[in-house]
């Protein structure tokens, strides 16, 4: 009984494949019979069935409002998915999605949008990249408008 041809089960094989495959399948959901009034935030991707209102602030992680999903608040997230109602403004940072069935009441800003036939949006869609924090040139929008203005006033000017 001094020698075990196995020695022992050291072999730690099968416990670093539970441990790395959940990150990509962390997902909260918020189901249709769930009211929330107040801020959400999290470190993984969240469905919404239900409703909230307040805020929803998930910057680095997916956020879907399902069907049934009824919100309002502005929603923050990295892949925002709007297949419900969404009252607020939305802020991803990789994309903003409304589909067919889905309506948003307010802004969107992301550098990537998409807009599905069918879909009910009334606001405005700022798909400029943030200014670096302490930019303190102007954005492409107010350059072109004074270059815009001085040639108008060289314009008036020479005439």
């Amino acid at each position: 009984m001094a020698w075990n041809p196995k020695k022992s089960d050291d072999p730690p094989s099968p416990q670093p494949q539970p441990t790395a495959p959940p990150r990509p399948s962390e997902r909260a959901t918020i189901g249709p019979s769930i009211f929330i009034k107040g801020d959400l935030s999290g470190e993984e991707d969240l469905v919404i069935e239900g409703r909230v209102e307040g805020r929803v602030d998930l910057k680095q992680n997916n956020v879907t409002i399902g069907k049934n999903g009824r919100v309002k608040a502005d929603v923050f997230g990295k892949v925002v998915v709007v297949e419900g109602e969404v009252d607020g403004n939305v802020f991803a940072r990789e994309q903003a999605i409304l589909r067919q069935s889905g309506s948003i009441c307010g802004n969107i800003t992301a550098p990537r949008v998409i807009l599905e036939d069918g879909s009910r949006f009334k606001g405005s869609i700022d798909m400029e990249p943030p200014k670096e924090m302490g930019g303190s040139g102007p954005s492409r929008h107010e350059a072109a408008s004074n270059n815009n203005r001085s040639e108008a006033l060289g314009v008036t000017a020479t005439a």
